[in-house]
């Protein structure tokens, strides 16, 4: 994967930009193509400003926070203008352009229901942003299994699906057995009370009998999102 942003030091240098409050990693997106992303929930607005802006004066872009509330996706678009753009379902603050597409194929992103969006799309963007061509496929839950089957063509086509689903969690394992590529299984902590805020969906996943899907931790579409794009982009990295 091409790196971001001017080169840094070898894997021993830990070049940091310490703000007190936080130690900005410099040289990740030297180890990893990718510039440190900020975790916004628990962090106060000045404080996601502040790092964004250590990202943007190392020239590291684009610099991603996810899980801002509107409150501080206003502060920082304040402070960074057109620069800045925020995407409210997936939560997801993008300093700078997405990189131009690159990757081997396309990152199909599924969710089972419409209340799995925000995770979906958390996922989806996150890929997008890291220079991977997205296809969006939504409300495909295995409750009502033709609405999936009818975008088969679609699946098949992906170098790798991201399958966001609560409730049972059935849905990873349904397009584990349809398509080639690999499934990055996401649950949702969306279900009544017996879903124990995901954790069935997360079981019903890691045991899932379809070979070739690999499970992300509950609402973790950024994980997934960024793990999609390493298997989408698997030998390209400079």
């Amino acid at each position: 994967m091409p790196r971001f942003g001017a080169a840094g030091g070898g894997i021993l240098n830990r070049e940091t930009a310490d703000l007190g409050f936080a130690k900005v990693d410099l040289e990740r997106f030297a180890r990893q193509g990718v510039p440190e992303v900020i975790y916004g929930e628990g962090k106060t607005a000045d404080q996601i400003v502040s790092i964004l802006s250590a990202l943007e004066a190392a020239g590291q872009f684009p610099a991603l926070a996810t899980r801002l509330d509107d409150a501080k996706a206003k502060a920082a678009a304040t402070a960074f203008g057109g620069k800045f753009a925020y995407f409210p379902v997936a939560r997801i603050g993008r300093l700078g352009p997405a990189r131009e597409a690159d990757g081997l194929g396309t990152v199909a992103v599924v969710c089972a229901g419409t209340s799995d969006m925000p995770v979906a799309e958390e996922a989806a963007v996150v890929a997008e942003t890291l220079g991977n061509d997205v296809a969006r496929i939504y409300d495909v839950g295995v409750a009502g299994l033709h609405r999936l089957l009818a975008r088969a063509d679609d699946l098949r086509a992906a170098s790798v699906v991201v399958a966001v689903a609560g409730m049972d969690g059935a849905l990873p394992s349904v397009v584990g057995g349809l398509v080639g590529a690999p499934v990055v299984a996401v649950p949702s902590s969306v279900g009544y009370g017996a879903s124990f805020g995901g954790l069935s969906a997360l079981l019903a996943m890691l045991n899932s009998c379809a070979a070739g899907v690999g499970v992300v931790n509950i609402d973790n579409g950024f994980g997934a999102g960024f793990l999609a794009s390493r298997i989408n982009h698997a030998g390209r990295r400079a």
